[in-house]
């Protein structure tokens, strides 16, 4: 981790309020890359303190890669030497929208009789916001996984049926967070080598997770998108099996096995009020409680900034939808999975949507009254009930699964400090100097954010940089 300072007009001082010596690199500066110019940089200004000029860091076109080196079974493979938009590059068989795949019982129940001895059977208990919301209500805490989500429970059932050669090759999967830590934590378990191509807006906390269990981990791609057609690459290259974080349907049925478990621990159950992104979890979930008992009630929950289902729904199939940045980022799904589809859409009851502050509202009132850490994604189902868009489980019994606790922290914890200074700035009483200290992925990262801050504003005070690249 490396956290960089950022100053838009004065140079750090250090302990002693000794301003620390700087380099003035002049307009249409080149930045500075083990020590010697690297490539043109188009900005206005930037003031490289000598710390900085003297920090060995990759060139911006260099990709990430981490790994374990003392891991022999776990080797680190090589990254495409390209991006290829070929379709038949990013077809997946497993997921074929022209052929999608429905979801069967006997594939849950199959699935769970193979998971249960490396999976929690989590706790589902009545909720101290009952009354609150006029309806007994009870929360499935699949948050309290190994690995902070329901994710494992399709991650372990998917990687325990693959074939001999299957396992041999290992498995890749692209993903900003849960089902790249389910997939890294049981292909450890259960000795399958795991790639995880992340996009380089993935949670520092959750790339670093990954890394501890032993996965190759590759950091690349603005967005998840662009990190999905790499690894589908690598795995045409390589002879890896991509697996579909939402859409696989050996994911689908180890999903399902939380809707099982639902009906096992709540009896007479009437409704349950699921998040829905990509698809899978509802999909499962629906099948195996409407299996059991077709009068529950199965509700599905998107975030407003980013509803994919509603808009297949409205469509009639997966559409394209537009995403915005969301609390929930779990479920920022453009495009729901078909086979999720086929297998969901027929077996929902209502879909509603939810706002940024209901959200950020049931994310608190969670950790005041259930003494519970639950992400943004987890908590939509309880916001959807608080908003008081569900008035007909007034008096019911209703689960809420809460599946995921794995909130990104660096939502609060990558700005490090933050400090507005007006008292000094002379030539404009309309300006405010803002100093920044922040913290980053990798080095490549650093160089990103210097872009980025050079790029928005006409002065640029940047570094020293603190901490050790690996």
């Amino acid at each position: 981790m490396a956290p960089p300072i950022a100053d838009t007009t004065a140079p750090a001082a250090d302990s002693n309020g000794t301003p620390a010596p700087s380099i003035a690199v002049p307009q249409k500066a080149d930045p500075i890359v083990n020590g010697s110019v690297a490539s043109s940089y188009p900005d206005k200004y930037f003031v490289a303190t000598s710390e900085m000029a003297q920090l060995s860091l990759p060139a911006d076109s260099v990709p990430y890669v981490s790994g374990s080196d003392s891991s022999p079974e776990l080797p680190r493979r090589r990254q495409p030497s390209q991006r290829i938009a070929d379709d038949t590059v990013m077809f997946d068989p497993w997921c074929d929208p022209a052929n999608p795949r429905t979801l069967h019982f006997q594939d849950v129940c199959e699935a769970a009789y193979k998971i249960k001895s490396g999976i929690m059977s989590t706790p589902c208990t009545r909720s101290y916001i009952s009354e609150e919301c006029n309806m007994q209500l009870f929360f499935k805490k699949d948050y309290m996984q190994y690995t902070g989500s329901f994710k494992e429970r399709g991650a372990r059932y998917t990687l325990m049926m693959l074939t001999a050669d299957q396992r041999k090759a290992g498995v890749v999967a692209a993903s900003a967070g849960n089902h790249a830590l389910a997939l890294c934590y049981h292909g450890r378990e259960l000795g399958v080598s795991v790639t995880v191509v992340m996009p380089i807006i993935a949670p520092i906390m959750k790339v670093q997770s990954c890394r501890n269990f032993g996965a190759n981990v590759i950091v690349r791609g603005d967005d998840l998108a662009q990190s999905k057609e790499i690894a589908m690459t690598m795995a045409k290259e390589d002879g890896m099996m991509y697996i579909n974080g939402y859409d696989h349907p050996n994911i689908l049925a180890g999903q399902g096995t939380m809707g099982l478990e639902m009906m096992e621990q709540v009896s007479n159950l009437d409704a349950v009020v699921v998040p829905v992104g990509g698809g899978g979890l509802i999909a499962g979930v629906a099948l195996a409680v409407k299996s059991l008992n077709p009068n529950v009630l199965v509700i599905g929950v998107e975030s407003e900034k980013c509803a994919s289902f509603s808009a297949a729904v409205e469509h009639g199939s997966p559409v394209h939808t537009r995403c915005h940045s969301t609390l929930a980022d779990g479920l920022a799904v453009p495009l729901v999975g078909v086979n999720a589809f086929a297998t969901a859409a027929p077996l929902i009851d209502k879909m509603v949507q939810v706002s940024e502050e209901q959200i950020a509202i049931s994310i608190l009132r969670l950790v005041e009254v259930e003494k519970a850490v639950v992400e943004g994604a987890g908590a939509c189902g309880l916001a959807a009930i608080l908003s008081g868009a569900l008035p007909e489980l007034r008096g019911k019994r209703v689960v809420v699964p809460l599946c995921g606790g794995n909130i990104d922290t660096t939502i609060l914890g990558s700005i490090k400090d933050i400090m507005h200074e007006r008292a000094w700035i002379r030539n404009d009483i309309y300006s405010v100097e803002v100093k920044v200290v922040a913290e980053t992925i990798n080095a490549a990262e650093t160089y990103r954010l210097r872009d980025a801050l050079c790029t928005a504003y006409e002065f640029v005070r940047f570094g020293p940089v603190c901490g050790t690249y690996d």
